[in-house]
């Protein structure tokens, strides 16, 4: 089978995900959930029941899913985050306006807040969850177990699922695989892993001009994965396509976000990658393969949003002779002018501070549990206009409410999903119905 990656976080580029959609995948994973995203998402629904969900998912999809649904690739996202099931419904509509007609499944179940010990220690200190801060969501990784009986659809919307489980579902199905099947398992969570972050892998975030040169940058291609029936795997990205696959990007991939090569834990499967090997197959192509495992861990972690008070950050610019030192003036004032606020401030003057023509920006960003203290200090910053050194401009400021994260544990049986299954049912669609298993 093949598999492809459509997106690596949440603000990825749409083009390379339409590119790839007819390059001959089964199945087009857009992977756009991380912590802190799926944070600002309940932050969202708190203030809007309506919303929730990624706030990019219909104009992905309206240029996405006509082209998918034509090629006969089924598409798989996180794209629900704080709120699948409007994420589903907007897929629906979508999907009719576009004249397409199928199934979208919906899984839900991630969402915890009501199951989790406010108590419990969050694993990053060992202090309290609530000792943190008020707790606002509380969402659980879930694994590829809870995600194969929606994978009788055409487009599949989920919440919070571990990255590489994204991959391993659709991959077990197609080939066969029994998800206890631990070396199995392990392959599949291998490519998980790599594909996981779309353009990573493809030359995004790994180009350095000089030392790791990568051609085609602008017109980034995805990768996709051809799965082999031993586990093995070749990395590749479209002909045609920006960006290289090569032994060096994959290698810089398999280390991403792994504290513990010897045991990186997913719901699936405790990975090994210590026998993993990455091989030049071609030009673009790299074989994978070598992953070994341990049995699934009985907890499942959960991230933990809680508030986490509010940031200030403000701006004002100095141009011309001396803008550095009048920078960093403007600096030493607005520091002792919001000493007696007990807040902890930092000041930055950025730019050509060793430029005695040139331009700088001074930087004061400061944390306050509520509003009110945070917009004392952008109050100070603007008020440089007239209150500090000369020839400051261009002043910004910016107060929004910050949601901190924690992580915890749930025993896997506190954790129930169910699948929602929305029909398209116009009756003039154009798209056709999927190959199954």
């Amino acid at each position: 089978m093949r598999i492809g990656s459509g997106a690596g976080f949440a603000g990825d580029r749409v083009e390379p995900a339409v590119q790839l959609a007819p390059a001959g995948v089964d199945d087009l994973v857009l992977e756009c959930l991380a912590e802190r995203t799926i944070a600002l998402g309940q932050q969202r629904r708190l203030a809007d029941p309506d919303l929730g969900h990624d706030p990019l998912l219909r104009t992905r999809f309206e240029r996405l899913l006509p082209v998918a649904v034509a090629a006969g690739a089924r598409v798989i996202t996180n794209m629900g985050a704080a709120h699948p099931l409007r994420a589903g419904e907007v897929t629906r509509e979508v999907m009719a306006e576009a004249g397409l007609t199928g199934r979208v499944a919906v899984l839900t179940g991630d969402d915890v807040l009501d199951r989790i010990d406010p108590g419990g220690p969050a694993l990053e200190d060992g202090v309290p969850l609530a000792e943190h801060g008020e707790i606002v969501s509380a969402n659980a990784y879930l694994g590829a177990e809870a995600l194969l009986p929606a994978l009788d659809a055409d487009v599949v919307i989920t919440g919070r699922v571990a990255d590489p489980s994204l991959f391993v579902a659709p991959i077990a199905q197609r080939m066969g695989w029994d998800l206890d099947d631990v070396p199995r398992t392990a392959a599949a969570t291998l490519v998980g892993h790599v594909l996981e972050c779309a353009g990573q892998v493809t030359g995004g975030y790994y180009a350095d001009p000089g030392v790791k040169d990568v051609p085609g940058l602008a017109e980034l291609g995805f990768p996709f994965a051809d799965v082999a029936a031993d586990g093995s795997a070749t990395i590749g990205k479209p002909a045609g396509s920006g960006g290289a696959v090569t032994v060096g990007t994959v290698r810089e991939q398999l280390l991403y976000e792994v504290t513990d090569p010897t045991g990186y834990r997913t719901p699936d499967v405790v990975l090994d990658f210590r026998e993993v090997r990455a091989e030049r197959a071609g030009e673009d192509r790299v074989r994978i393969g070598g992953a070994r495992g341990r049995p699934r861990p009985e907890e499942l972690k959960v991230s933990v949003g809680y508030r986490a008070g509010h940031r200030a950050e403000c701006g004002i610019s100095y141009a011309g002779p001396g803008a550095a030192d009048r920078a960093r003036l403007a600096a030493d004032v607005v520091t002792e002018r919001l000493r007696g606020t007990g807040l902890r401030v930092r000041a930055d003057v950025l730019g050509a501070v060793g430029d005695p023509n040139g331009e700088c920006r001074l930087r004061v960003a400061a944390m306050a549990q509520d509003r009110a203290a945070a917009q004392v200090v952008c109050h100070e910053v603007e008020s440089l206009y007239t209150n500090g050194p000369a020839g400051g401009g261009g002043v910004r400021t910016d107060v929004r409410e910050v949601v901190g994260i924690v992580s915890a544990l749930i025993p896997r049986a506190d954790v129930s999903t169910q699948v929602t299954t929305l029909e398209v049912p116009d009756a003039t669609a154009r798209g056709r119905a999927l190959p199954r298993g």
